[in-house]
């Protein structure tokens, strides 16, 4: 006799709810996957007359697998395009699983970036079941600004890097003011600014507020609306006046992590994020190039101790 699951264990978080697609203007749908922590990251589907436009895909085999049944369901037309919002493999590593022979577009740098690191984020989680991913770069690029059309939808597709990451775009709907914005804002998520830029950030929100979204779908987290560029702008305003409370007391980003106070905004999710955004608020304050690498796997090994020995953990 099959015995029933065993019930979760009293002190276990809840599961998070499965993936969903949730529309939000004739032809224009989010791929939700909650709980928006790392690795869990959002797409766009963008459904026209005659083909389907993606927004990002998804980490592994699997969930991008989830990604193509949930449009397949909405609509029977081919995937012809796929638009990179940056290099994170969470975002593309699933592009040859949704989309096999779609047009992969991104930032010019974005392509250089992927074609550098390939599939080197597997060995930062290696317990991850990534499954069969290949990569898939990008083979058109554009510099600063393309139009996308899909059928009767035009999305503008925009560059406002370096933020999240050195070469961040933006996608644009106008007439459905939708904003697809990729990782430089994450509703609900702390902001992630390691290997990007806090100032090349604050500007990013400016030139997005002027927008004027009505809908912004980050590339984690919930669907949210315009009151997330405020919300991330206000956050990385703390992190630079608390980097340079830092700084002037003579301690390490990881102290500084230690003593802040999180105040408004302790329930983001994936605080330890503090600590990366604190190692480049104190290299953006002794050095105004917002181009310097700086090396990810120390910064992950401080972000496990502040976090009391755990280590990052990739959810997909």
């Amino acid at each position: 006799m099959t015995q029933p699951p065993a019930p979760p264990h009293p002190g276990a978080p809840p599961a998070p709810a499965p993936p969903r697609l949730q529309e939000l203007a004739p032809g224009v749908h989010a791929y939700i996957q909650p709980d928006g922590g790392w690795c869990l990251n959002n797409a766009g589907v963008l459904i026209g007359d005659d083909a389907v436009a993606v927004v990002d895909t998804a980490a592994t085999e699997r969930r991008a697998r989830a990604l193509r049944a949930a449009i397949a369901v909405r609509t029977p037309l081919e995937v012809r395009t796929v638009v990179t919002t940056h290099h994170h493999g969470d975002h593309h590593f699933g592009n040859s699983v949704v989309a096999p022979h779609a047009t992969v577009v991104s930032h010019e740098v974005t392509r250089t970036e992927m074609a550098r690191r390939g599939l080197a984020m597997r060995e930062v989680w290696p317990g991850t079941q990534w499954g069969d991913i290949r990569l898939a770069l990008p083979t058109l690029t554009f510099r600063e600004r393309a139009t996308l059309h899909v059928g009767a939808l035009t999305a503008e597709l925009i560059h406002v890097g370096p933020a999240h990451t050195t070469s961040d775009i933006v996608v644009w709907l106008p007439q459905q003011r939708v904003l697809f914005a990729g990782d430089v804002l994450l509703p609900g998520c702390t902001p992630f600014v390691l290997m990007g830029s806090l100032s090349g950030t604050l500007e990013a929100i400016t030139r997005l507020r002027a927008l004027d979204p009505a809908v912004v779908v980050g590339g984690h987290g919930p669907v949210a609306g315009p009151e997330v560029l405020d919300a991330t702008r206000d956050y990385l305003l703390w992190v630079r006046e608390t980097a340079r409370a830092g700084l002037a007391a003579g301690l390490s980003p990881l102290q500084t992590a230690r003593a802040a106070d999180l105040g408004p905004y302790a329930g983001l999710r994936d605080p330890e994020r503090l600590v990366a955004n604190l190692h480049r608020a104190y290299a953006e304050e002794s050095s105004p190039a917002r181009d310097t690498e700086i090396r990810s796997a120390p910064v992950f090994g401080e972000m496990a101790q502040y976090n009391g020995g755990r280590p990052v953990a990739c959810h997909a």
